[in-house]
């Protein structure tokens, strides 16, 4: 293959150069196409077509089902590794040895104290509010309260600002869904393990003794390890392009967090149990609402099925699905809700239509069974998404600015009115 790439524009021909990535990607360089060609720009809606930046965090390749992190595939990484580790592994570049990792958890324990006064603007905010919209609004209210701004070409202080926000982030989610359930705030155990202490401090009655169950920690840990990184999805793509002005990091995550609210990307799973609930409440007949996807005429749309990335199976489904029928199992959940997601996943197993266009379950379908199961309230489900995608975050954000990119400002065609005068209200 030519290392060049020739576009010919008006009877001139220009020169591209070809980049090979180490999977054998091929994106043609255009960063002087505006000024080579005196004004010519690409019109990409939705950037599906044009890389943002190079990057060594995630490798997806959506035709072949394949995900790997700094090189490790998310199959080897879910069986084998614990989410501290993977976390360690996409912010850092290797997997720590037991030293490292000892020292990783310490450090994050010691930076998971939350200054009382976040409590005051956690209790303002009604209990109706989505969490979402809460966990933002406290993420970057950190930012008052640890003003220092980050010195990205120290490693002491770049690696202080992640055991931070790793400390500290799981107490705001905890917090986020106390709050909405009227139960006391916790800080949570030291002693503990960081998923095991997530689950204490989201679940801790304060009349009784809070009993730890492997199957929850071993679901949770690996739904965790799956929604780390995804690439330049849009809540990614937001937090490099938020620091890429050189706002702090707790301010780009909590762009990242309000990007990855909507329903097309992490409320994806929200709108998955919402979607159950409606056929259930319609009788719960999955063979209508199968036939309803299946009709072009229909408005209803069937949520957590196929993946605009993925298009074959997605990887994460085939993992998660196993824990999620583990905890369903240990827990003996008679839930009519649940009945209908395992109706529609048999349909959609065997129909043929489905099949042949590989619109199989995706992870958005078995997470929102999974946290359904565990008794997490549906509107926290894009939080749990957050928690898991937050070292993802921290790492495409320190890649990003130790790169030191420029800032993002992508082009426009426009399309509006020519020049005209304006005129006096009375003659308008």
């Amino acid at each position: 293959m030519s290392d060049t790439a020739i576009l010919e524009i008006n009877g001139e021909k220009h020169e591209f150069p070809l980049i090979t990535g180490t999977e054998n990607e091929v994106a043609m360089d255009i960063k002087t196409l505006r000024s080579v060609t005196k004004g010519v720009t690409t019109l990409d809606p939705g950037y599906k077509n044009t890389g943002s930046c190079e990057s060594a965090i995630t490798f997806l390749d959506g035709e072949k089902g394949i995900l790997r992190y700094r090189g490790y595939s998310i199959e080897e990484l879910a069986e084998k590794a614990d989410f501290l580790e993977v976390s360690y592994l996409l912010i850092f570049g290797e997997l720590p040895n037991s030293e490292q990792l000892e020292k990783f958890h310490t450090d994050i324990k010691d930076q998971s104290i939350v200054d009382d006064d976040v409590k005051k603007i956690l209790d303002a905010f009604p209990k109706t509010a989505h969490p979402m919209g809460v966990l933002s609004s406290l993420t970057s209210a950190l930012t008052a309260f640890n003003p220092s701004c980050v010195n990205v070409d120290s490693k002491e202080d770049m690696y202080n600002s992640v055991v931070r926000i790793l400390g500290k982030f799981p107490v705001l989610v905890a917090w986020t869904m106390r709050k909405k359930q009227g139960l006391p705030l916790d800080y949570g155990d030291k002693k503990l393990g960081y998923v095991e202490n997530v689950l204490k401090m989201m679940f801790k009655k304060p009349n009784e003794d809070y009993v730890q169950n492997p199957i929850l920690i071993n679901a949770l840990d690996k739904l965790l390890i799956l929604h780390a990184d995804h690439e330049q999805n849009c809540s990614t793509s937001t937090v490099r392009i938020v620091g890429s002005s050189h706002a702090g990091l707790f301010a780009s995550i909590s762009a990242g967090i309000s990007a990855l609210w909507g329903p097309l990307h992490g409320g994806a799973n929200q709108a998955v149990l919402e979607m159950l609930e409606a056929i259930k409440e319609d009788g719960g007949d999955t063979k209508k609402y199968m036939a309803k996807a299946k009709d072009k005429n229909d408005p209803f749309r069937l949520m957590g099925f196929g993946h605009r990335v993925y298009k074959n199976f997605d990887p994460r489904a085939k993992i998660i699905k196993v824990a999620a029928d583990e905890v369903l199992g240990d827990l003996g959940v008679d839930d009519p809700i649940l009945d209908v997601a395992k109706g529609l996943e048999k349909e959609a197993l065997e129909d043929k239509y489905f099949v042949d266009r590989k619109l199989y379950p995706n992870v958005d379908f078995y997470s929102g069974i999974i946290y359904r199961g565990m008794g997490i309230p549906t509107d926290m489900f894009t939080v749990m998404f957050a928690l898991g995608r937050l070292p993802g975050w921290i790492a495409q954000w320190s890649e990003m600015r130790l790169k030191k990119e420029p800032i993002g400002r992508p082009r426009q065609l426009y399309i509006g009115e020519n020049e005209r005068a304006y005129k006096n209200i009375k003659k308008r």
